[in-house]
């Protein structure tokens, strides 16, 4: 039943005279974190969402030295900020292994876009805690992005690459093993380098990813072929005869793999095979097999429960055709040439 004017009257005096905490930056990213933790978020989303609020921070008292307060911050504030690391802020600034001679202007959509929705999370969370009367996030929206179609690996690529390891030294053979995992499953990159011998079902072929190592903690299971679970096998041979470590992708002294050292290891196979103008990391190899299902007949349900995507509309943005493939695909299913073809030729 709606309210009369009166009754409404009374609630807007209500709400109007309550009153708001004076929230210092700092603490309101103390109480943002402890409630984010409370919620069960991993350690390093917490690191990021740390970080992530110290670039804003930083710039705020660069720029408008008087804000020391959360109500403080406005729409227009943010939006200043988003211009600025649109077109000032420096990529790679301070990076020890870059040369500042080739550090280039303004950061890409996808980086912004990240550090947005860190931004929109922390501020919804203090809304929703009644931590702050106005939420400055409410009217910022994701900047637009343009579809990458170039962010897979043709088969050329992909050949050329499983020519560069050396299988003859360990390093190489599991650099081996991880790309045709990889391609085989399409398997996360913490997913891949946390994996273990437990998890592998070798009579049906199955990974059990359990969720604690997944992007959004749901168990699942991924199958893979004959030929990518003997060379796994072969690699787990090759680890027991050294290390005592049940991790299946480790160091050359049996540390266990980081994700960051297998992703060099990817770029540098890339760059031994030629492979150029792409940026080759494990994220590009699982565009790559999910593409590739697609068109090699997979339907987009079991693609979407094999990759472990929440949402059908994310996966789509992985699967994005090529100018070749929307050629060889209209050739082989045209109306006009199975036409043709049936009348043997017009």
């Amino acid at each position: 039943m709606a309210l009369n004017r009166k009754k409404r009257k009374q609630v807007g005096e209500l709400m109007s005279s309550k009153k708001y905490p004076i929230l210092p930056l700092q603490e309101a990213l103390n109480i943002v974190i402890a409630g984010k933790k409370a919620e069960g978020i991993r350690e390093r989303t917490v690191t990021d969402y740390i970080k992530t609020w110290g670039y804003f921070t930083e710039w705020m008292l660069n720029n408008y030295e008087n804000v020391q307060t959360i109500d403080q911050i406005t729409t227009e504030m943010i939006r200043n900020y988003v211009n600025y690391l649109k077109y000032d802020a420096v990529r790679y600034t301070g990076h020890k292994f870059i040369d500042s001679s080739k550090q280039s202007i303004g950061l890409k959509e996808t980086t912004i876009n990240i550090r947005l929705r860190v931004y929109r999370s922390m501020f919804n969370h203090l809304e929703r805690e009644e931590l702050i009367e106005v939420n400055p996030m409410d009217k910022v929206r994701q900047l637009k992005q343009d579809i990458d179609l170039t962010n897979c690996l043709s088969d050329t690529d992909v050949k050329a690459i499983l020519q560069q390891p050396n299988q003859r030294n360990y390093v190489g053979f599991r650099d081996f093993v991880a790309i045709n995992l990889l391609l085989d499953s399409g398997l996360r990159i913490s997913e891949l380098v946390n994996l273990k011998a437990a998890d592998i079902d070798f009579s049906t072929r199955f990974i059990t990813l359990n969720g604690v190592h997944n992007k959004n903690r749901r168990p699942r299971i991924v199958p893979i072929s004959a030929y990518v679970m003997k060379l796994i096998l072969h690699l787990i041979t090759e680890n027991e005869k050294h290390f005592r470590v049940d991790r299946i992708f480790l160091s050359t002294y049996g540390e266990p793999l980081a994700a960051n050292q297998l992703n060099k290891r990817l770029k540098y196979h890339a760059e031994q095979a030629g492979v150029e103008k792409k940026k080759v990391t494990a994220h590009v190899y699982r565009h790559t097999w999910a593409k590739n299902m697609i068109l090699n007949g997979c339907d987009a349900f079991t693609l979407q429960k094999m990759g472990g995507w929440t949402d059908i509309r994310t996966m789509r943005r992985y699967i994005q055709m090529d100018i070749s493939d929307m050629r060889s695909r209209h050739d082989e299913f045209s109306p006009i040439n199975n036409l043709r073809k049936r009348k043997g030729g017009v």
